[in-house]
Parts: C-alpha cells; structure tokens; sequence
C-alpha cells in the first residue's frame, strides 16, 4: 500500500492500535527536548518515576526561555536542570546557546526520527523530516523514562506547493496564507505535510519556519521531506551521516489537499490578537510602528538575519522605532560576527539580544503602552508580549526590516530591487553543550529555595459538587490561563506561587474565589486552551482544586494535560447549554466513574433547577488516569508504591 510519510514514521515507531484515523496509538519516542519553562517541572516528574537513567536515544535539557536573571529563581532552577540532567544522562544547552528549536534543527535532529518535546513548538523539526509533536512535560518525562507516547492517529493534509516565491516574499508569508486560509482550528487532528515542485526551491530553516507555526493551526506536526536540500543541511552542520531520504511514495493517497501557488503570494501580515487574522500588508496600510523585534524560534536563522542586515546596511533605524533583534542560536550568531552582518546591524541602531525566546514570551522588550510592535514570531494573543493595551503584528523579517527604516509597517517591495545574500560557511561550535557522563548515579543534584514538591491530585470520587469559577469565550489561550512573562514565568517550579495567577489576565480573583470553594469547575467556548504546551495551565488549576473544565472544544495538547493531572476534559453536547450556565451556578455530578464509562455525564444545575448533558473523548486508557486523579499516580499505583 502506497504510504505517505506521516505514515511511514508511525509504521516504523508503532508500539500498539491501528493506524487507522481517531485511534488510539502508542509509539516509541527517539529523542526529547525540554526548555527551562517546562523543563524543571518535566524533571521533577522524572525523578518521581523512580527511573535511574533516560532511556530514549537522545533527550537534550535546553536553557532558552528564562534567561533573564532578575531574581534567584531563575538561575536556581538552570543549576537544578544542569545537575538533573548530568545526574539521569541527558545533554544540557547552557543559558547563551540558543533557541531549543532552532538548535535542535542544526545540531540533533534526525530525518525520520521521532521527537517529543515539552513546547509547542517542537514540530520546528518536521522542517528536517522529523515527526516533531509538542507536549506536556509530564508526557515528554514519560518519554524519557522509556515510555511510550499516545496520540489519536491524525489526519493527513497534503500542501502542494508550486510555482516560485516572488522576490520579498518567504516563509512566513506561506504559513501566514495557510492561517488565513484554514484558521487557528484548521490543523486540529491532522499533520500537514508539504510536497510539490514548490518545495525544492525552500531552505531547511525556511521550512522550519513554516514547521513551526503549524502549531498556530492547531496541527498535531508538520512535515517536510528529506530530500537533496536536507541533505545540504545537514552536510553544512557536519551531519550528513544523519541523512536519510524520505519521501512519500507517488501514489500515496491523503484525507485532504491545499493546492498553494507560491507565485501569487505577497507580503503578509496577522493582525492583533491572533495569527489566522491574516491581511496583506498593502491591504493593512502605512500604519506607524513603535517598536519591532526580529527573532524568536520561528524567524531566526542566519538567513534571516543576514537578509536583515543587508536591508539595514548604510542606514539608521527610524528615530521612533526601537529594533530588537534575537538569533536564534550561538551559531547564527557567531556566524553574523564572522561575516559582518552583526556589525552592520549594531550600526543601523539595532539592539542585539542574546540567542534566546526573549520578547515572544514576555521576557523583557515590553512594548510602550497602547503601542504597535511588528514581530517576525509566531504568536500575538493579547497581553502575551507583556503589554496588555499593545498590538502585536506578525509579519516576515524582510517586512519588519523595511518597517524599521521608514517608522511605518511597509510592503517589503517598495525597496526595489532583492538584495542578494552571499553564502557562508557554518560555525560548528558544540562548546555550549555539555555532553551527559558516562555514570551520572553519584551526581548530586542541587536544588534552590523556589523549588517545591510536586503537588499530586486525589483520586476520582463518586460524586462531585462544583461551583462554576469563571465562563470564559471561545479561542482561550494557555497564556491567558496561566501567564508567562518576566514575573510569572520564574515561579514555574513553585505551583503554589504560581497558582497565585491562574486566568489573572481574564479574571484576578480567581485563585482566590477558587480557594475559597475548594473544588471548582471552568466553563469555556470552543478550541479552550490554544497555544503554549505547557502543562502549568493544568497543573496550577488542579492545585486550586479545578476538578472538570467543560469547553465546546479542546486544543489537543492542553486536552492531553488536563487528563494528565486529573482534571475532566468534558464537552457540551448541546452548544445551548453553554449560554445557560453562569458564574457561581453549582453543579452536581453523580456516580462519576459509572457515567464517565459510558460517555455521558448528566449534570444537575442546583442553581438554576434544571439537569444537561456532556459527553467526552475520552479512550480507556485515559479514564483510568482520570479516576487515578493524574498519570503520576496511575503510574505509582501500578509499581505498587
């Protein structure tokens, strides 16, 4: 039977189920990645499995998210994962070496190979041929411990791309026009794989690029084929014996098709609060920009900064605008130096960042208030750049350099003529990586004040009695669930400091309204929890006693961590009954576990005196982790501990 590669990869790594689309699957992981902001909480779960040693082929621990040290807490917890991954033997990328995606990309990534990562962003890697899925922390430890990794089996969508990208026109404008095309939603229960005669002519970071805001579709990954082009890759980074063709076979059929002609592209922007809200930039107009950041794991690499810096080159930046720029790696960065770019940019007034996700998490560059900030990253939800009152336009790095110059979001072609982009040769540097020992079982691992025990929820009862803490809207992001930013984020490995901010962007008396009640229930719209992987959006609510979360729709990854740490993931089954129920109504569920079994749970509203359904999509295997009250204890009781 003619294969297409997303099924190709799962044959070769398919542990248990059918590969048949909506089955439950397990499949053997090869390599994990975690960053800072999930990764103290995803090595914390692996100490409490009791595992002496990682299990998977690769697993690397990166330090990118948290960089800026204004306290403590921050540099404790790198020590901790420096030590913790010495101690269970994975490799550690120091704080200064870059963006886990883009590193992974050029230094580890594998075509073929499987990789699980505790981000979102993780399907970066599917620019390489890798079947790349982001995570929670919790399922990436699992992973590392030797476990397997279930996943509903997906859909596949084929993108033909033909034709040839215009000058001015890249990357991002091809996944901004499939954002605008299929929505936020449009990649839920599907990987998008990406053919045609369009292909060839695309870099592997340029692939990457468009690999890594998959996830803004919602997509479960990304794939490109390995070809002649990841082959040059992967021979400028010294790793051509990592090489493997892959492609689809000619016949092989797919669930759905996108036929995308590049050469009718142009120039794209989304705008404020989401990236499907796609525009041209002509269609958007000469709006004047306040500040603009190039960067992020989605728009970082040496070509992007080089064609920055070519655009840059003998000019000043706009006396309003403030220029931010991140590489994405030590690598890129290095390799700026070596050839000029980076002198050039620090003289057109540009502010060099250090190789890390820096502003598109809200760690540090906050716009001004009320202020236009045009950013060359992957997300602009509201509030997420640190600035509630700001708009955040996501456009590519031609566009944004252009912008930076005139003080005004600016069609990249009134420049004239492409400038041409010399080639480089790769600065292969592997200093900022430490390898793992040989025998790690006598390193100590040294943890600071700011990191607690961690809090495990109690087992499924018959009955629960819930007050509905908040009704939110639909698109809810993990962000607005549980925020980053350079204040938040440093608490990721105390959740009862955390807790403190669940939903504060929406509503900042919840923690305390939730404390309160004791047990509680979240009311929300459809495609609740889009965005970040990170597990503290389920982790921090389960701490404050949220036992159920009834939504219209779920994003995948964050349907996956409420099951993880026992919260019920329910759906209404009459739309209408969503406008019914409000804040503060109480709701009564009986004999929980028989109607969990049989896929429907009747609620009575005690409040308003009337009873409704709700249904899940829940497997077996998820519903013993549900009336486990978590996998850690699913998992603990199944050891006997």
């Amino acid at each position: 039977m003619a294969d297409h590669l997303t099924a190709k990869i799962l044959k070769e790594h398919l542990l248990s189920g059918r590969l048949e689309p909506g089955e439950e699957i397990a499949i053997r992981i090869d390599q994990t990645l975690t960053q800072d902001a999930t990764g103290t909480m995803a090595y914390l779960q692996f100490e409490g499995m009791g595992v002496p040693r990682i299990r998977t082929e690769l697993s690397v621990s990166y330090i990118d998210h948290n960089t800026l040290q204004a306290g403590f807490e921050n540099a404790d917890d790198h020590r901790y994962l420096q030590t913790a991954a010495a101690r269970f033997g994975a490799y550690f990328s120091r704080p200064g070496n870059g963006i886990c995606h883009q590193v992974h990309l050029e230094r580890f990534g594998v075509p073929g190979k499987t990789l699980l990562g505790s981000d979102s962003h993780t399907p970066t890697g599917g620019g390489l041929g890798m079947l790349a899925i982001g995570a929670g922390g919790l399922d990436v430890a699992v992973a590392m411990a030797g476990g397997p990794f279930h996943l509903n089996v997906p859909k596949v969508l084929r993108v033909e791309l033909t034709g040839t990208l215009p000058p001015w026109v890249g990357a991002k404008d091809i996944i901004l026009e499939l954002l605008r095309r299929l929505t936020v939603r449009g990649g839920v229960g599907r990987i998008i794989e990406y053919g045609g005669p369009g292909t060839a002519q695309l870099t592997v970071p340029q692939r990457a690029t468009i690999a890594n805001m998959g996830a803004e579709l919602g997509a479960t990954g990304s794939l490109f084929p390995s070809d002649g082009e990841t082959r040059r890759f992967l021979a400028s980074q010294g790793r051509e014996q990592s090489f493997r063709e892959l492609l689809p076979d000619p016949d092989a059929s797919y669930d759905d098709k996108i036929i995308l002609d590049l050469g009718r592209l142009e120039p794209l922007a989304a705008c404020p609060h989401s990236p499907d809200a796609v525009k041209t930039i002509r269609e958007i107009g000469p709006l004047q920009v306040d500040q603009i950041a190039i960067g992020s794991c989605t728009n970082s690499s040496f070509q992007d900064l080089l064609l920055t810096a070519r655009i840059l080159e003998g000019r000043l930046v706009h006396p309003r605008v403030s220029l931010v720029i991140a590489p994405g790696s030590r690598q890129v960065l290095l390799m700026l130096a070596q050839c000029g770019a980076l002198g050039k940019l620090i003289a057109a007034g540009a502010r060099i960042l250090e190789p890390a996700c820096g502003p598109c998490i809200g760690m540090g560059q906050a716009p001004p208030s009320g202020a236009i900030s045009l950013r060359t990253f992957n997300r602009n939800f509201q509030g997420r750049c640190g600035t509630t009152d700001a708009s955040v336009y996501l456009t590519g790095p031609a566009a944004a350099a252009v912008s930076a110059l005139r003080g005004r979001l600016t069609d990249p072609r009134e420049e004239g003529a492409f400038p041409t982009l010399p080639p480089a040769a790769v600065i292969i540097d592997d200093g900022m990586i430490i390898p793992p020992p040989a025998e790690g079982g006598g390193i100590e691992i040294i943890r600071g004040p700011n990191i607690r025990p961690l809090p495990l929820n109690d087992s499924l009862p018959e009955q629960l009695s819930l007050k509905v803490l908040l009704k939110a809207g639909d698109h809810i992001t993990t962000d607005q669930i549980m925020p980053a930013g350079a204040k938040i984020l440093p608490l990721r490995s105390n959740i009862p400091a955390i807790s403190e901010y669940v939903f504060a962007p929406l509503d900042r008396s919840f923690a305390r309204r939730a404390r309160e009640a004791g047990t509680g229930l979240v009311v929300g719209g459809i495609n609740y929890g889009q965005g970040s992987s990170r597990e503290h959006a389920a982790l921090a609510p389960m701490y404050l006693g949220i036992k159920a979360v009834l939504a219209k729709s779920f994003a995948r990854i964050h349907h996956t961590n409420l099951v993880n740490f026992g919260i019920i993931p329910l759906l209404f089954e009459s739309p209408a009954d969503y406008e019914r129920l409000q804040r503060d109504d109480i709701l009564l569920l009986e004999k929980v576990p028989e109607q969990l079994e049989q896929g429907r749970v009747n609620l009575t509203n005690r409040t308003r005196g009337y009873r409704f359904a709700a249904v899940h999509r829940l497997s077996q295997r998820q519903l013993r982790i549900i009336r486990a009250g978590g996998l850690l204890n699913l998992m603990r009781a199944e050891k006997g501990q």
